[in-house]
């Protein structure tokens, strides 16, 4: 009889189903995968519902709501998760009272218990009696899978020395990208002229959208009439203060998409210069996936995680600081007007995709069952 694997998340998007897929493919002769969503909405992010697994058992706990009582959550994942005598569970948002809990319980009735996790240090000033804490809150977790090396050295900061830290958590199918973009990634496909800078993320301060409205106001003026469109792809609560950013400094050219779903982005992205995320708070960002799966270089600010594993200077990109937009402006204009210099970029992203495919997150889960098995 194979034993059992469940990955709870707290709602399923496309890239969760890519990586349980890459499990079942991997693992699937051996183990029996399934997975867990809490609910069917999310406030946050407006994906299409989710309501089966590609091949595997899919439960929604709530499938009707967005933020039921945590302690409904606790008794719901016991509930399945003993019932179904599950042998390895992974958890994500370890934070969560019930998700502390439900490890706690999992970890006392001899199950394997495993964090899925992409914090870093650097994501926000930290407080000293905080982070002692948070040592605490790991104790029933056998090991971790994280996205990238400072997600890892974080864990291990917090008490994760002996245990084993694997990385690859922040995956997605790179073949259901380009299936979607329905187009060649660069270098090849939509000719290097007709391309746009394009940035995709929810419109929060985090982000810092209006310093890349100041910058490409300046690459404007650096690049004349041969100046390209910026497209923003996204939508939330700071849409009026980027518009009115525009409107203080004159700026034309920026298009306006909205929230898109995974098809759009893709096709977006296969008509894309480069990808820009100027954040200076981002645990991973994983569009940097999706822009690398169509061969694109990225400008990203320098505490996004995901550059650790997919972006290199001068390589495939830059990683940029966040307050200067004379920098960032002047690496638009020299991407933009060096057609060999972006596909040598274009080519390098490609080289570096391999980093970004869920298979990582097969291979991660692999690991950490050869260990408790």
């Amino acid at each position: 009889m194979k034993k059992k694997i469940i990955f709870v998340w707290g709602k399923y998007a496309p890239y969760h189903l890519d990586r349980i897929e890459a499990v079942q493919k991997l693992l699937g002769n051996r183990f029996a995968v399934s997975g867990i969503q809490k609910t069917g909405g999310n406030k946050a992010y407006a994906w299409d519902k989710v309501t089966e697994g590609r091949g595997f058992s899919l439960i929604t706990l709530f499938p009707n709501h967005d933020t039921p009582p945590c302690f409904r959550i606790l008794f719901a994942l016991l509930r399945n998760l003993l019932h179904q005598k599950t042998r390895y569970v992974f958890l994500c948002e370890y934070q969560l009272p019930h998700i502390f809990f439900t490890a706690l319980i999992c970890h006392l009735f001899g199950k394997k218990v495993f964090v899925m996790a992409n914090s870093k240090f650097d994501d926000k000033p930290r407080k000293l009696g905080l982070e002692l804490c948070k040592p605490f809150l790991f104790l029933p977790y056998n090991g971790a899978l994280v996205s990238g090396r400072r997600a890892a050295e974080y864990l291990r900061f917090l008490g994760f020395r002996k245990r084993p830290v694997e990385e690859g958590y922040n995956t997605l199918s790179i073949k259901r990208v380009r299936r979607n973009a329905a187009i060649a990634p660069a270098p090849d496909g939509t000719a290097f002229t007709d391309r746009h800078f394009t940035m995709v993320s929810r419109f929060v301060p985090k982000k810092n959208i209006p310093m890349l409205v100041t910058a490409y106001a300046r690459y404007r003026e650096l690049a004349g009439e041969h100046a390209r469109e910026l497209h923003l792809c996204g939508s939330g609560p700071e849409e009026t203060t980027i518009r009115a950013r525009m409107a203080e400094l004159g700026v034309e050219g920026v298009v306006f998409h909205g929230f898109q779903q995974e098809e759009a982005v893709a096709k977006l992205l296969g008509t894309s210069l480069c990808l820009l995320l100027p954040s200076f708070d981002e645990q991973w960002g994983l569009v940097v996936n999706e822009a690398i799966a169509m061969g694109l270089p990225v400008l990203c600010g320098e505490t996004v995680g995901a550059r650790d594993s997919l972006v290199q200077n001068a390589i495939n990109g830059y990683s940029i600081e966040t307050d200067n937009p004379e920098g960032l402006a002047r690496l638009m204009l020299h991407l933009s007007s060096n057609e060999a210099e972006w596909r040598r970029m274009a080519k390098a992203s490609l080289t570096l995709s391999n980093n970004a495919d869920c298979a990582c997150f097969a291979k991660g889960v692999k690991y950490l069952l050869k260990i408790y098995s």
